[in-house]
């Protein structure tokens, strides 16, 4: 397969984790399910600095604009694409061009009942605020793992929304990621079980 590189990511931003999906054989597109459907595995890049820490949020999906107020989070796409996640770390440095960059020792992840526990509780607050018409009010700095912010190449995208009143408005496109903090926590017990997979120090 021979695919042509850009010169930078300025308008192809996810051309990286274009090419993973398309090697690992993912079907699940930009369809409301996971990357690999038939096991139930979503594939998660994630550009990393030379010393492995992740460089930047990683987006998950799009913020619902109906069924706010019904969906659970056991319902919600969030979950699903999160129950199992296949993560590759990708070599992102400065000064590393695209064709030099390395792929890093992928790794099945499920979430722990703790790191559940968070991931719904954040869920859960920033869907109530949807619900009640407020999501021009929604700010990236809410939410410990969990964040919603635009998802639009520029400021004049609107998407079908309500407002506090019910009534339909158009609003921002946003979408769910999952904050740096948080992905960092994972490669780096990662790292830890494949130096010590015994779990000793």
């Amino acid at each position: 397969m021979h695919i042509s590189l850009p010169a930078n990511l300025q308008r192809r931003k996810g051309v990286i984790g274009e090419l993973i999906e398309q090697a690992l054989g993912a079907s699940g597109g930009s369809r409301p399910e996971p990357d690999l459907p038939a096991i139930g595995i979503e594939i998660k890049t994630i550009p990393v600095d030379a010393e492995g820490k992740p460089r930047e949020s990683t987006y998950l999906c799009v913020v619902p604009q109906s069924d706010q107020h019904s969906l659970t989070w056991r319902d919600s796409l969030v979950y699903r694409k999160l129950a199992r996640v296949l993560w590759v770390p990708i070599e992102s440095a400065p000064g590393v061009a695209l064709k030099d960059r390395r792929v890093g020792q992928a790794t099945l992840w499920s979430p722990t009942p703790e790191e559940e526990q968070q991931l719904r509780t954040d869920w859960e607050e920033l869907m109530e605020q949807l619900a009640m018409g407020q999501a021009d009010s929604v700010r990236g700095v809410q939410g410990a793992w969990l964040q919603i912010r635009p998802k639009a190449a520029h400021g004049r995208a609107r998407t079908a929304g309500h407002d506090v009143e019910g009534a339909p408005t158009t609003t921002l496109p946003r979408g769910f990621y999952l904050r740096a903090v948080f992905t960092a926590c994972i490669l780096n017990n990662i790292y830890l079980l494949a130096h010590n997979p015994a779990g000793t120090l």
